[in-house]
Protein backbone atom coordinates (compact mmCIF):
# COMPACT_ATOMS: atom_id res chain seq x y z
CA UNK A 1 0.00 0.00 0.00
CA UNK A 2 1.33 3.45 -0.91
CA UNK A 3 1.45 5.85 2.04
CA UNK A 4 0.23 9.29 1.00
CA UNK A 5 -0.54 12.61 2.62
CA UNK A 6 -3.67 12.82 4.76
CA UNK A 7 -6.15 15.69 4.64
CA UNK A 8 -5.03 16.86 8.07
CA UNK A 9 -1.36 16.85 7.07
CA UNK A 10 -2.15 18.66 3.82
CA UNK A 11 -4.06 21.43 5.63
CA UNK A 12 -1.30 21.91 8.21
CA UNK A 13 1.30 22.06 5.44
CA UNK A 14 -0.64 24.68 3.52
CA UNK A 15 -1.39 26.67 6.67
CA UNK A 16 2.34 26.94 7.31
CA UNK A 17 2.66 28.82 3.99
CA UNK A 18 0.55 31.67 5.41
CA UNK A 19 2.20 33.27 8.46
CA UNK A 20 -0.98 35.19 9.36
CA UNK A 21 -3.19 32.08 9.39
CA UNK A 22 -5.06 31.60 12.67
CA UNK A 23 -6.12 27.98 12.17
CA UNK A 24 -9.85 28.74 12.00
CA UNK A 25 -10.20 27.57 8.42
CA UNK A 26 -8.35 24.36 9.30
CA UNK A 27 -10.80 23.79 12.17
CA UNK A 28 -13.73 24.30 9.79
CA UNK A 29 -12.34 21.59 7.51
CA UNK A 30 -11.90 19.32 10.51
CA UNK A 31 -15.60 19.78 11.33
CA UNK A 32 -16.65 19.16 7.73
CA UNK A 33 -14.43 16.08 7.60
CA UNK A 34 -16.01 14.66 10.76
CA UNK A 35 -19.58 15.23 9.60
CA UNK A 36 -18.75 13.75 6.18
CA UNK A 37 -17.50 10.56 7.84
CA UNK A 38 -20.76 10.25 9.79
CA UNK A 39 -22.89 10.83 6.67
CA UNK A 40 -20.70 8.37 4.73
CA UNK A 41 -21.40 5.73 7.37
CA UNK A 42 -25.16 6.26 7.27
CA UNK A 43 -25.32 6.34 3.46
CA UNK A 44 -23.50 3.02 3.30
CA UNK A 45 -26.15 1.40 5.47
CA UNK A 46 -29.12 3.50 4.32
CA UNK A 47 -31.34 0.53 3.46
CA UNK A 48 -30.58 -1.21 6.74
CA UNK A 49 -30.90 1.91 8.89
CA UNK A 50 -34.17 3.11 7.30
CA UNK A 51 -32.60 6.27 5.88
CA UNK A 52 -34.21 5.92 2.46
CA UNK A 53 -37.43 7.62 1.53
CA UNK A 54 -39.18 10.87 2.41
CA UNK A 55 -39.04 12.55 5.81
CA UNK A 56 -42.64 13.70 5.34
CA UNK A 57 -41.72 17.41 5.18
CA UNK A 58 -40.79 20.06 2.62
CA UNK A 59 -38.00 22.64 2.51
CA UNK A 60 -38.59 26.31 1.75
CA UNK A 61 -38.44 25.61 -2.02
CA UNK A 62 -41.41 23.24 -1.67
CA UNK A 63 -39.23 20.19 -2.35
CA UNK A 64 -39.84 16.98 -0.44
CA UNK A 65 -37.13 16.45 2.16
CA UNK A 66 -35.57 13.02 2.33
CA UNK A 67 -34.73 11.47 5.70
CA UNK A 68 -31.07 11.75 4.80
CA UNK A 69 -31.45 15.51 4.07
CA UNK A 70 -32.65 16.14 7.61
CA UNK A 71 -30.10 13.83 9.23
CA UNK A 72 -27.10 15.25 7.31
CA UNK A 73 -28.22 18.83 7.91
CA UNK A 74 -28.27 18.21 11.67
CA UNK A 75 -24.86 16.50 11.64
CA UNK A 76 -23.07 19.25 9.71
CA UNK A 77 -24.72 21.94 11.80
CA UNK A 78 -23.70 20.24 15.06
CA UNK A 79 -20.12 19.61 13.92
CA UNK A 80 -19.58 23.21 12.80
CA UNK A 81 -21.19 24.85 15.85
CA UNK A 82 -19.21 22.67 18.29
CA UNK A 83 -15.82 23.90 17.03
CA UNK A 84 -16.41 27.54 17.92
CA UNK A 85 -15.00 28.74 14.60
CA UNK A 86 -18.18 29.53 12.66
CA UNK A 87 -20.50 32.38 13.61
CA UNK A 88 -23.39 31.23 11.42
CA UNK A 89 -24.62 28.72 8.87
CA UNK A 90 -27.10 28.81 6.00
CA UNK A 91 -28.45 25.56 4.61
CA UNK A 92 -30.59 24.66 1.64
CA UNK A 93 -32.76 22.70 4.08
CA UNK A 94 -33.47 25.62 6.46
CA UNK A 95 -35.79 28.56 5.83
CA UNK A 96 -33.41 31.09 7.40
CA UNK A 97 -29.76 31.23 8.33
CA UNK A 98 -28.74 29.99 11.78
CA UNK A 99 -26.82 32.11 14.30
CA UNK A 100 -24.31 30.39 16.56
CA UNK A 101 -24.74 32.82 19.42
CA UNK A 102 -22.26 31.68 22.07
CA UNK A 103 -19.39 34.09 22.65
CA UNK A 104 -16.72 31.83 21.13
CA UNK A 105 -18.56 31.40 17.82
CA UNK A 106 -19.35 35.11 17.62
CA UNK A 107 -15.62 35.82 17.62
CA UNK A 108 -15.24 33.78 14.43
CA UNK A 109 -14.72 35.53 11.13
CA UNK A 110 -16.32 32.80 8.99
CA UNK A 111 -19.77 31.66 7.88
CA UNK A 112 -20.62 28.44 6.05
CA UNK A 113 -23.30 27.72 3.45
CA UNK A 114 -24.18 24.11 2.70
CA UNK A 115 -26.29 21.72 0.67
CA UNK A 116 -26.14 18.76 3.07
CA UNK A 117 -27.16 16.10 0.53
CA UNK A 118 -27.23 17.02 -3.14
CA UNK A 119 -29.28 14.53 -5.18
CA UNK A 120 -30.79 12.96 -2.05
CA UNK A 121 -33.67 11.31 -3.93
CA UNK A 122 -31.03 9.06 -5.53
CA UNK A 123 -30.29 7.37 -2.21
CA UNK A 124 -33.36 5.13 -2.69
CA UNK A 125 -31.81 3.63 -5.82
CA UNK A 126 -28.17 3.47 -4.64
CA UNK A 127 -26.87 6.24 -6.91
CA UNK A 128 -24.08 8.64 -5.91
CA UNK A 129 -25.03 11.70 -3.86
CA UNK A 130 -22.94 14.51 -2.38
CA UNK A 131 -22.48 17.40 0.03
CA UNK A 132 -21.62 20.89 -1.24
CA UNK A 133 -20.14 23.58 1.02
CA UNK A 134 -18.96 27.15 0.79
CA UNK A 135 -17.01 29.31 3.28
CA UNK A 136 -17.00 33.12 3.45
CA UNK A 137 -15.37 35.67 5.70
CA UNK A 138 -18.09 37.59 7.50
CA UNK A 139 -18.54 41.28 6.63
CA UNK A 140 -20.36 42.25 9.83
CA UNK A 141 -18.41 43.24 12.94
CA UNK A 142 -16.65 40.37 14.72
CA UNK A 143 -18.14 39.77 18.16
CA UNK A 144 -21.68 40.67 17.08
CA UNK A 145 -24.46 38.31 15.93
CA UNK A 146 -24.13 37.24 12.29
CA UNK A 147 -26.32 39.11 9.78
CA UNK A 148 -27.86 38.28 6.39
CA UNK A 149 -25.21 40.40 4.64
CA UNK A 150 -22.61 37.87 5.76
CA UNK A 151 -24.26 35.24 3.57
CA UNK A 152 -25.38 37.42 0.64
CA UNK A 153 -21.93 37.85 -0.88
CA UNK A 154 -20.88 37.22 -4.50
CA UNK A 155 -19.15 33.91 -5.13
CA UNK A 156 -15.85 35.60 -5.93
CA UNK A 157 -15.60 36.43 -2.19
CA UNK A 158 -15.49 32.76 -1.13
CA UNK A 159 -12.59 31.82 1.12
CA UNK A 160 -13.05 28.13 0.33
CA UNK A 161 -15.50 25.77 -1.35
CA UNK A 162 -15.82 22.08 -2.02
CA UNK A 163 -17.91 18.96 -2.09
CA UNK A 164 -17.99 15.43 -0.77
CA UNK A 165 -19.10 12.71 -3.19
CA UNK A 166 -20.45 9.50 -1.68
CA UNK A 167 -20.13 6.87 -4.41
CA UNK A 168 -18.12 3.74 -5.07
CA UNK A 169 -15.61 5.59 -2.92
CA UNK A 170 -16.13 8.70 -0.81
CA UNK A 171 -14.06 11.72 -1.85
CA UNK A 172 -13.66 15.24 -0.47
CA UNK A 173 -12.70 17.79 -3.14
CA UNK A 174 -11.97 21.39 -2.18
CA UNK A 175 -10.15 24.61 -2.93
CA UNK A 176 -9.01 27.52 -0.79
CA UNK A 177 -8.18 29.58 -3.86
CA UNK A 178 -4.94 27.83 -4.75
CA UNK A 179 -5.93 24.90 -6.96
CA UNK A 180 -8.33 21.98 -6.46
CA UNK A 181 -7.36 18.86 -4.52
CA UNK A 182 -9.19 15.56 -3.98
CA UNK A 183 -8.96 13.24 -0.98
CA UNK A 184 -10.33 9.69 -0.94
CA UNK A 185 -11.70 8.25 2.31
CA UNK A 186 -10.03 5.09 3.63
CA UNK A 187 -12.71 3.68 5.92
CA UNK A 188 -10.33 1.04 7.35
CA UNK A 189 -8.13 3.81 8.75
CA UNK A 190 -10.79 6.50 9.13
CA UNK A 191 -8.79 9.10 7.18
CA UNK A 192 -9.00 11.07 3.94
CA UNK A 193 -5.87 10.55 1.82
CA UNK A 194 -4.62 12.82 -0.96
CA UNK A 195 -5.47 10.94 -4.15
CA UNK A 196 -6.08 13.68 -6.75
CA UNK A 197 -3.67 16.62 -6.32
CA UNK A 198 -4.09 19.69 -8.53
CA UNK A 199 -7.24 18.57 -10.33
CA UNK A 200 -7.93 20.38 -13.61
CA UNK A 201 -10.70 20.39 -16.19
CA UNK A 202 -9.58 19.22 -19.63
CA UNK A 203 -10.00 22.21 -21.99
CA UNK A 204 -12.43 20.12 -24.04
CA UNK A 205 -14.48 16.98 -23.54
CA UNK A 206 -16.98 14.69 -25.23
CA UNK A 207 -19.71 14.67 -22.56
CA UNK A 208 -22.73 16.92 -22.12
CA UNK A 209 -24.90 16.57 -19.02
CA UNK A 210 -28.47 17.88 -19.13
CA UNK A 211 -31.96 16.60 -18.39
CA UNK A 212 -33.09 16.21 -21.99
CA UNK A 213 -36.59 15.28 -20.80
CA UNK A 214 -37.11 19.03 -20.35
CA UNK A 215 -35.86 19.83 -23.87
CA UNK A 216 -39.20 21.24 -25.10
CA UNK A 217 -39.19 23.76 -22.24
CA UNK A 218 -35.66 25.08 -22.89
CA UNK A 219 -34.92 28.35 -24.65
CA UNK A 220 -33.66 28.33 -28.23
CA UNK A 221 -29.96 28.85 -27.47
CA UNK A 222 -29.83 25.75 -25.26
CA UNK A 223 -31.82 23.70 -27.78
CA UNK A 224 -29.46 24.67 -30.59
CA UNK A 225 -26.42 23.78 -28.49
CA UNK A 226 -27.85 20.35 -27.65
CA UNK A 227 -28.43 19.75 -31.37
CA UNK A 228 -24.84 20.81 -32.01
CA UNK A 229 -23.65 18.22 -29.46
CA UNK A 230 -25.64 15.50 -31.22
CA UNK A 231 -24.51 16.18 -34.81
CA UNK A 232 -21.68 14.05 -36.18
CA UNK A 233 -18.51 15.95 -37.04
CA UNK A 234 -15.21 14.08 -37.07
CA UNK A 235 -13.18 17.31 -36.93
CA UNK A 236 -14.63 18.18 -33.52
CA UNK A 237 -15.12 14.59 -32.27
CA UNK A 238 -18.88 14.83 -32.31
CA UNK A 239 -21.43 13.59 -31.52
CA UNK A 240 -20.78 13.97 -27.81
CA UNK A 241 -22.03 11.45 -25.27
CA UNK A 242 -25.03 12.37 -23.12
CA UNK A 243 -24.41 11.51 -19.46
CA UNK A 244 -26.81 12.79 -16.79
CA UNK A 245 -27.03 11.40 -13.25
CA UNK A 246 -29.34 13.95 -11.65
CA UNK A 247 -26.88 14.78 -8.86
CA UNK A 248 -24.87 17.95 -9.51
CA UNK A 249 -21.90 16.68 -7.49
CA UNK A 250 -21.75 13.43 -9.46
CA UNK A 251 -22.11 15.04 -12.88
CA UNK A 252 -19.60 17.77 -12.04
CA UNK A 253 -17.08 15.28 -10.62
CA UNK A 254 -17.17 13.09 -13.74
CA UNK A 255 -16.81 16.07 -16.06
CA UNK A 256 -13.96 17.51 -13.98
CA UNK A 257 -11.99 14.31 -14.45
CA UNK A 258 -13.01 13.38 -17.99
CA UNK A 259 -13.93 16.72 -19.54
CA UNK A 260 -17.46 17.86 -20.29
CA UNK A 261 -20.19 20.41 -19.68
CA UNK A 262 -23.11 20.46 -17.24
CA UNK A 263 -26.24 22.42 -18.12
CA UNK A 264 -29.18 23.36 -15.90
CA UNK A 265 -30.82 26.16 -17.89
CA UNK A 266 -33.82 28.33 -17.25
CA UNK A 267 -36.97 27.03 -18.92
CA UNK A 268 -40.64 27.80 -19.34
CA UNK A 269 -41.17 25.69 -16.21
CA UNK A 270 -38.46 27.47 -14.20
CA UNK A 271 -37.89 30.93 -15.75
CA UNK A 272 -35.26 31.88 -13.15
CA UNK A 273 -33.50 28.52 -13.22
CA UNK A 274 -33.72 25.84 -10.55
CA UNK A 275 -30.32 25.42 -8.90
CA UNK A 276 -29.54 27.54 -5.84
CA UNK A 277 -26.91 30.22 -6.34
CA UNK A 278 -25.48 30.16 -2.81
CA UNK A 279 -25.55 26.45 -2.01
CA UNK A 280 -24.81 24.87 -5.40
CA UNK A 281 -23.74 27.24 -8.16
CA UNK A 282 -21.25 29.49 -6.34
CA UNK A 283 -19.17 26.72 -4.74
CA UNK A 284 -19.11 24.67 -7.95
CA UNK A 285 -18.23 27.76 -10.00
CA UNK A 286 -15.37 28.53 -7.58
CA UNK A 287 -14.02 25.00 -7.97
CA UNK A 288 -14.46 25.09 -11.74
CA UNK A 289 -12.47 28.29 -12.16
CA UNK A 290 -9.76 27.07 -9.80
CA UNK A 291 -9.51 23.95 -11.98
CA UNK A 292 -9.30 25.88 -15.25
CA UNK A 293 -12.97 25.53 -16.18
CA UNK A 294 -15.71 28.11 -16.72
CA UNK A 295 -19.07 28.71 -15.03
CA UNK A 296 -21.72 31.06 -16.40
CA UNK A 297 -25.38 31.85 -15.81
CA UNK A 298 -25.95 33.20 -19.31
CA UNK A 299 -24.05 35.03 -22.07
CA UNK A 300 -21.39 37.27 -20.49
CA UNK A 301 -22.74 36.37 -17.03
CA UNK A 302 -19.99 34.92 -14.83
CA UNK A 303 -21.58 33.09 -11.90
CA UNK A 304 -19.03 34.33 -9.37
CA UNK A 305 -19.90 37.96 -10.16
CA UNK A 306 -23.61 37.66 -9.33
CA UNK A 307 -24.66 39.73 -6.30
CA UNK A 308 -27.18 37.60 -4.35
CA UNK A 309 -30.43 39.18 -3.18
CA UNK A 310 -31.90 36.29 -1.16
CA UNK A 311 -30.71 33.11 0.57
CA UNK A 312 -32.50 30.68 -1.71
CA UNK A 313 -32.04 32.53 -4.99
CA UNK A 314 -32.09 30.37 -8.13
CA UNK A 315 -30.14 30.95 -11.33
CA UNK A 316 -29.47 29.15 -14.64
CA UNK A 317 -26.17 27.28 -14.43
CA UNK A 318 -23.66 26.09 -17.02
CA UNK A 319 -20.25 24.77 -15.96
CA UNK A 320 -17.45 22.68 -17.38
CA UNK A 321 -14.53 22.54 -19.77
CA UNK A 322 -13.48 25.96 -21.04
CA UNK A 323 -13.96 25.50 -24.78
CA UNK A 324 -17.33 23.75 -24.37
CA UNK A 325 -18.78 26.49 -22.16
CA UNK A 326 -17.49 29.20 -24.49
CA UNK A 327 -19.15 27.43 -27.43
CA UNK A 328 -22.43 27.25 -25.52
CA UNK A 329 -22.12 30.94 -24.68
CA UNK A 330 -22.00 31.78 -28.40
CA UNK A 331 -25.24 29.83 -28.96
CA UNK A 332 -26.91 31.59 -26.03
CA UNK A 333 -25.87 34.97 -27.39
CA UNK A 334 -26.90 34.21 -30.98
CA UNK A 335 -30.33 32.80 -30.11
CA UNK A 336 -31.16 35.05 -27.17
Amino acid sequence: MTITKTLGEFIIEKQAEYPDATGELSAIFAALRLAAKIVHREINKAGLANFSGSAGSENIQGETQQKLDVYANDRFKAALSARGVVCGLASEEDDEYVRFDDSLNQQSKYVVLIDPVDGSSNIDVNVSVGTIFSVYRRVSEIGTPVESEDFLQPGIAQAAAGYVIYGSSTMLVFSTGNGVHGFTYDSSLGIFCLSHPNMTFPDHGQIYSVNEGNYVHFHDGVKQYIKYCQVEDKKTDRPYSSRYIGSLVSDFHRNLIMGGIFLYPASSLHPLGKLRLLYECNPMAFLAEQAGGVAISGPDARVLDINPTELHQRVPFFVGSKHMVKKLERFLREFS
